[in-house]
């Protein structure tokens, strides 16, 4: 995973500083134990990986066994992982670790649920760039873990051209012009609208993707009659477990949500460490 190491690293950083300084109180000598990894509530795992490398960076001496891989299902007292070595390297991994794993477990668990609401639909789950700086590498892989797709990565790797870009423009049709000629022709355009005038306005421009941001279903449905295929529908704004379904059957192709990442609930898993 691009830039793992940067992350952890800059995270072990923040929290040991420069010590661990109960650690050092509390262990005058060397001395080996176990920890376990348990789930302490059921969940969809994610980020097995990254706890390993955790350890791994913090004291390449310990032993890492996990029990279960990323996307598998866990119940409430799973033991996910066995981590044997140093007692002091085992504490100075425990915080980063968990920290990065139960975010992620929680992203994946969330994506997975939006997903189920998605059974029997063609529309798909999408994320956003609503994610944590400097995990979003970590989070939109914890979405695929769910079942979820990702959208573009950041700024560099896709054209949105949203109402500000299209104020900034003078309008949609000279927006998606400009961009045409700017970019190259391996790359897509989207346009997000908010009114149906607006989606014939990106129709007109030659959008590849139209973003139907805060419609109702009742104007989404009538965005996609309109569009009649010429363009993928994307469908975003006021997206959550109870609207998805219904967003789905105005048969737009992709929905995206914000929610899988800027406000998730992180999974709940404890570490406890025992003699060895």
């Amino acid at each position: 995973m691009q830039g793992l190491d940067r992350i952890i690293e800059n995270a072990l950083a923040e929290d040991i500083h420069t010590g661990d300084i109960t650690t050092l109180a509390v262990l005058s000598a060397p001395r080996t134990m176990r920890a376990r990894l348990i789930a302490k509530e059921p969940m969809v795992l994610a980020g097995i990986a990254v706890a390993r490398r955790v350890f791994e960076l913090v004291d390449p001496s310990l032993s890492f066994q996990a029990h279960f891989s990323d996307g598998e299902k866990l119940a409430k007292g799973d033991l996910i992982a066995e981590v044997t070595g140093d007692a002091a390297s085992l504490l100075q991994g425990e915080r980063v670790s968990l920290n990065l794993m139960q975010r992620m477990c929680g992203i994946a668990t969330q994506t997975a649920q939006y997903v189920q609401e998605l059974d029997g639909t063609s529309a798909r789950v999408v994320d956003t760039r609503k994610t944590t700086p400097g995990l979003r590498v970590l989070e939109k892989y914890a979405v695929r873990v769910g079942g979820g797709t990702n959208h573009r990565t950041g700024l560099y790797d896709g054209v949105l051209i949203k109402e500000n870009h299209i104020a900034a423009a003078g309008g949609i049709a000279n927006a998606v012009r400009m961009a045409r000629a700017y970019i190259p022709h391996t790359l897509k355009i989207e346009v997000e609208t908010e009114t149906l005038d607006d989606v014939k306005q990106a129709l007109e421009a030659g959008a590849d993707i139209i973003m139907l941001d805060n419609m109702t279903n009742d104007e989404m449905r009538e965005a996609v009659q309109l569009i009649a295929g010429r363009a993928l529908v994307e469908a975003s704004g006021g997206v959550n477990l109870q609207t998805i379904r219904g967003i789905a059957q105005t048969g737009v192709d992709i929905i995206s949500v914000g929610a899988l990442t800027h406000s998730v609930r992180a999974m709940d898993i404890s570490m406890l460490m025992e003699e060895y």
